[in-house]
């Protein structure tokens, strides 16, 4: 069944098209469509032009699809093992000094990184993938198993793939596998004050 998703103002289609799907078909993808979706996450704007997100990534098969894999929670590892590849999102929690300023932590990585995520899931999308953020990670067992820096943050996990038919999923999981509506426009911004 299709869900038809329309937005109360007019937006380019490609916002609507994007959403998480868990059924993906197994194949393998070109590591050319990986690095074009992460470059359109390059070009993400950020605060001083720090860039503080970092990619880690796997193509389904490679030497570390199972590593991979092996980090995310045990719900997230059972459909995610059907995706074409897994990437780990970091962001640098230091903002670099210069010759002026002293290195000094930074309070809007996660900000910054969200940013990039948004603009890599959109060209995702654009090239006929999708792509399923996942908070459900061991987080600490991931920054060892990945040699990650005390510095980087572990924000979240991506899978990226070509949707399937959902039957390949979990009875609980069918029922489920459809793009979500979002919030009216009138419940998230407000002219000046916030609504009391």
């Amino acid at each position: 069944m299709k869900i038809e998703r329309h937005s109360t103002y007019p937006i380019d289609q490609i916002f609507l098209d994007r959403w998480s799907p868990r059924a993906f078909d197994s194949a393998t993808m070109p590591i050319s469509d990986l690095l074009t979706i992460l470059e359109a996450a390059r070009w993400a704007p950020s605060a001083y032009n720090i860039q503080p997100w970092r990619f880690l990534y796997s193509l389904r098969d490679d030497a570390y699809w199972q590593r991979y894999l092996s980090l995310l929670d045990e719900f997230n590892e059972d459909w995610a093992r059907h995706a074409s590849a897994l990437i780990f999102v970091l962001s640098d929690t230091v903002m670099p000094g210069n010759e002026s300023r002293k290195d000094k932590p930074s309070h809007y990585h996660s900000f910054d990184t969200g940013a990039a995520w948004a603009q890599l899931a959109l060209q995702a999308t654009s090239l006929g993938y999708h792509t399923h953020a996942m908070a459900g990670l061991h987080f600490e067992k991931s920054r060892k198993s990945l040699v990650i820096p005390k510095r980087y943050q572990v924000e979240i996990a991506i899978a990226i793939g070509k949707r399937t038919d959902q039957s390949m999923l979990p009875a609980e999981l069918q029922e489920i596998e459809r793009p979500s509506q979002r919030n009216p426009i009138d419940e998230i911004a407000f002219a000046g004050l916030f609504p009391q």
